[in-house]
């Protein structure tokens, strides 16, 4: 599996901006970064692990959850081996632990995008959003 390192976390009024960041190392059967689709979840305390963006390894398509669609935008950097994400216009609800994730499916428009799709995480990183 490939480790995956998130920074970028923190406190921010609502309206504001963060971008995060997630580091990859290691490599899993010859595969590179550039071999795996990357994801964003996240997860607000009491509830379940939500999807909030993902891009492809072939094609580089990228697809987001209708809640932050026009506010975040996820790249990535292969030779750098780190995907981002920038989050504008931040909300309160917007308020929960970030993960990374690397899989090896593709993804397309009406794809459900399941945790189990991945398999390595990311330890995470806090956004608190104040209002």
């Amino acid at each position: 599996q490939v480790q995956l390192v998130e920074s970028g976390g923190g406190l921010v009024q609502a309206g504001g901006s963060l971008r995060l960041s997630c580091a990859a190392s290691g490599r899993t059967s010859g595969r590179t970064f550039s071999d795996y689709t990357m994801g964003w979840f996240r997860q607000a305390p009491g509830k379940e692990r939500d999807f909030v963006a993902v891009m492809n390894w072939v094609g580089g398509s990228t697809y987001y959850a209708d809640s932050v669609k026009g506010r975040f935008t996820i790249s990535r950097d292969n030779a750098k081996n780190t995907v981002y994400l920038q989050m504008n216009s931040l909300k309160p609800d917007d308020t929960a632990v970030y993960y990374c994730a690397a899989g090896s499916r593709l993804f397309y428009s009406g794809s459900y995008f399941r945790t189990s799709d991945f398999g390595s995480w990311g330890q995470g990183t806090q956004v608190t959003v104040s209002s």
